[in-house]
């Protein structure tokens, strides 16, 4: 699905400030738990909607134990600067008709969804910590289940594969590019 692997410079900016990225990760799980009660808003039916609603349950759950490996290492949780990432993913986004804006929603939801597993992945790998290593390896198999129903949930309102192809490019550019801020998705 991702057009790209992350870039080798990302790992060790995030490893040298784990502290940051475990912030980022606090804010992005909130994040995607309301993206996700959102499109249970939009929902035509209720499989579709009980699926999603169990999906920002999840998410929360995730927000909860990230808050607590911040409260773990001392780290209080506070404001910061999203990464550029989502934005410019959905910018790519059409807005109307909404079976369209729909389509391309899920579809980017499940891209960013897949770029966290790939991330969780390595961070599993590469993390010394005992308690984080657990905790990037527990997330990982969520992030793979989330992206799939993301994908059959964009099915359910349009032709997917076109609209990943461009909008799995466009996320890969914006990989490619980077940023230099310490985040889950810079």
């Amino acid at each position: 699905m991702l057009r790209c692997t992350t870039p080798d410079r990302w790992l060790p900016m995030v490893l040298a400030d784990l502290d940051t990225l475990l912030l980022d990760h606090a804010h992005n799980e909130k994040k995607a738990a309301s993206t996700v009660l959102s499109f249970v808003f939009r929902a035509p039916d209720a499989e579709l909607s009980a699926a999603l609603s169990r999906m920002a349950r999840e998410e929360l759950t995730h927000f909860e134990m990230v808050l607590r490996e911040l409260k773990r290492r001392g780290v209080p949780f506070g404001r910061l600067t999203p990464a550029a990432y989502a934005g410019r993913l959905v910018e790519g986004c059409r807005k109307r008709p909404e079976a369209d804006a729909l389509v391309d929603a899920f579809v980017a939801a499940a891209l960013i969804e897949a770029r966290s597993a790939e991330r969780l992945a390595l961070l599993a790998e590469a993390v010394t910590d005992p308690e984080l290593r657990a905790l990037y390896a527990a997330l990982h198999p969520a992030e793979e289940r989330h992206h799939a129903l993301l994908l059959e949930a964009a099915a359910r309102f349009g032709d997917v594969e076109p609209r990943l192809e461009v909008l799995a490019e466009r996320e890969a550019a914006i990989v490619r590019q980077g940023e230099s801020l310490v985040r889950m998705h810079a």
